[in-house]
C-alpha cells in the first residue's frame, strides 16, 4: 500500500464531481424508487430474506441505477464487479465470470455484476451471461434505458426481475440539492450556500426528475460564484441551467411510450396534453407520415360517426403533410389533434367491426339470404336468387322492411353523443321495422312448416 494512498484518495474524490461525492452511503440515504425499495416492498425483503437473485433496472438516466447497483452489492456483502457494455467484449465477461466462480468456491463470497447500458451488448454477449446467472455464481445487475422486453434477450430477461425505475419527484430532487448544499464533507456545505426559495424552484422544475442534472447546476452555480457566503439566487440558477437535448429514440421504447400517450390524450378530450406529446415527438425528429396515419386511423377508431368530419379532416391532414412537409406541416397536425380532442367521441365503429370479425373466427358463417344473392348470371333466377327482394329506394323512406342477415345481431351500438344521438334515434326506429317483418316471416315459415308436416 502507497504512504500516499490517502493523499490519493483525497485528490480522487476531490476531482469528482458533485452527484458522484453525493452518492447516497446506504440504503436509508437512497431517495426515490420507493415502489419497489420502500418499506415491505418487493426489493426489501428479497435483500432481507438474503435472495437478492439477477435483476434488470430500467428507467431514465439519473433516476439512481448505477447508485443502487453498488448499494445492493454492500447489503449483500457481494464484491462489486462493473462493466460497460460499450467497451466490454466477450472475453473480458468471461474472464468476470471465471473470476467470480474462483472467489465464490474460494471466499464464499458471490460478485455482483453490474453491467450499464446492457441493452447494447449483442445476442452473443448476452448469451455469455446466462450460465453465470442460472448456476448463481454472479449476481446480474443490468441497467438500461431502453425498455428490456424489446431489447434484451429473452433467456437472461426470464431469468432476471425487472424494476421500474421512475424520473424522480419534485420532493426528491429538492431533498437531494438541499442535502447537497448543506454537507460540507461531501458537498457544498464549506461554501455557506444559502439557497433562495425561486433558484430551488427552478431547480427542481429543470431537472426533469434527474438527479445528476440538478446537482451539476447546483454546482455549476456554486463554483462560478466569488467566495463564500454564495447567494444561491434565482438569476444564478437560470445562468447555470443548460439546455438538456430531448431524449427520444424513434425506434425504440420512447417512440411507444410517446405515440400512446398522444393517442390517450386525444381520445381523453385533454388538447394541451395531445399538444405537448405532440411537440415532444416531433422534436424527437418522429416522422411525421406515422404521425399522420396515427391520426387518421384515430379519427375513426375513437370519434367514429359521433363526428363525421373527423376522418375527411384526418386524411386532409396527412395529405397536407405530404405536401408541405415540415416544419410547416406542424401546424396542420396540431390542427387535426387539437379537433380530434375536442371532437365528441364514440368507438362503436370500433367495437362493433370487433365483435362481428370475432363471431366470424368463431365459426358462425351464416348463410346468405336467398333473396339477397346475385343474380347478374345466367341460372341465377332458376336458383331462386334475388326472389322477394324489395328495392330500398321504392319504398318512401327508403327503408325496406326485409331481413339482411337472417338472424338477429346488433353490432353496431350508437353512443349518446354528437352526431350518433341522431344516428341512434333513426336506427332504433329502423330496427323496429325490421324485426317486425322478420318476426312476420318468421311466423309464415312456421306456419308454412305446420302444412307441409299435417298434409297428407
Amino acid at each position: 500500500m502507497s504512504l500516499f494512498a490517502g493523499n490519493e484518495d483525497a485528490n480522487r474524490r476531490a476531482a469528482q464531481p458533485l452527484a458522484a461525492r453525493m452518492r447516497p452511503r446506504s440504503l436509508d440515504e437512497f431517495v426515490g424508487q420507493q415502489h419497489f425499495l420502500g418499506p415491505g416492498k418487493l426489493l426489501r425483503r428479497l435483500l432481507a430474506a438474503d435472495r437478492l437473485g439477477s435483476v434488470i433496472f430500467y428507467g431514465p438516466p439519473g433516476s439512481g441505477k448505477t447508485t443502487l447497483a453498488r448499494l445492493l452489492a454492500q447489503e449483500s456483502r457481494s464484491h462489486f464487479q462493473q462493466v460497460s457494455a460499450v467497451a466490454s467484449g466477450v472475453k473480458e465477461l468471461r474472464e468476470i465470470l471465471a473470476a467470480a466462480d474462483d472467489r465464490l468456491s474460494a471466499e464464499e463470497r458471490r460478485t455482483l455484476l453490474f453491467v450499464d447500458e446492457i441493452h447494447r451488448f449483442n445476442k452473443a454477449q448476452q448469451d455469455v451471461l446466462l450460465p453465470g446467472v442460472e448456476e448463481g455464481a454472479v449476481i446480474l445487475v443490468g441497467a438500461t434505458t431502453e425498455n428490456p422486453f424489446f431489447t434484451i434477450n429473452s433467456p437472461l430477461v426470464s431469468r432476471s426481475r425487472i424494476f421500474q425505475f421512475e424520473p424522480l419527484s419534485n420532493q426528491d430532487i429538492e431533498t437531494l440539492v438541499r442535502r447537497a448544499a448543506a454537507d460540507p464533507e461531501r458537498g457544498l456545505g464549506r461554501y455557506q450556500v444559502r439557497l433562495h426559495t425561486d433558484a430551488l424552484k427552478l431547480l427542481v422544475e429543470t431537472s426533469d426528475g434527474d438527479a445528476r442534472r440538478a446537482l451539476s447546476t447546483l454546482e455549476v452555480g456554486v463554483l462560478s460564484s466569488p467566495s463564500p457566503p454564495v447567494e444561491f439566487t434565482r438569476q444564478l440558477a437560470e445562468e447555470s441551467v443548460q439546455r438538456k437535448a430531448v431524449q427520444y429514440d424513434r425506434l425504440g421504447d420512447a417512440h411507444y411510450d410517446a405515440i400512446s400517450a398522444l393517442i390517450k390524450s386525444v381520445r381523453g378530450s385533454d388538447p394541451d396534453a395531445a399538444l405537448y406529446w405532440l411537440a415532444r415527438m416531433l422534436e424527437g425528429g418522429e416522422d411525421v407520415r406515422f404521425l399522420a396515419r396515427r391520426l387518421v386511423i384515430l379519427a375513426s377508431e375513437d370519434v367514429g360517426n359521433a363526428d363525421p368530419a373527423a376522418l375527411p379532416l384526418a386524411v386532409a391532414a396527412a395529405h397536407g403533410c405530404e405536401l408541405v412537409g415540415l416544419p410547416e406541416c406542424q401546424l396542420t397536425l396540431a390542427q387535426a389533434v387539437t379537433y380530434l380532442a375536442c371532437a365528441p367521441k364514440s368507438n362503436a365503429a370500433t367495437v362493433g367491426i370487433g365483435e362481428a370479425r370475432r363471431d366470424v373466427r368463431e365459426g358462425q358463417l351464416l348463410p346468405v339470404p336467398v333473396h339477397l344473392r346475385g343474380t347478374g348470371y345466367a341460372g341465377a333466377k332458376r336458383l331462386g336468387h334475388g326472389e322477394g327482394y324489395q328495392y330500398a329506394h321504392d319504398q318512401p323512406d327508403a327503408v325496406a322492411a326485409q331481413g339482411y342477415l337472417g338472424v338477429q345481431r346488433e353490432y353496431y351500438r350508437p353512443v349518446d353523443r354528437g352526431f350518433e344521438r341522431e344516428l341512434a334515434q333513426r336506427l332504433s326506429a329502423i330496427r323496429a321495422r325490421l324485426r317486425g317483418k322478420a318476426k312476420e316471416e318468421g311466423s309464415r315459415r312456421m306456419d308454412e312448416t305446420r302444412t307441409e308436416e299435417t298434409s297428407p
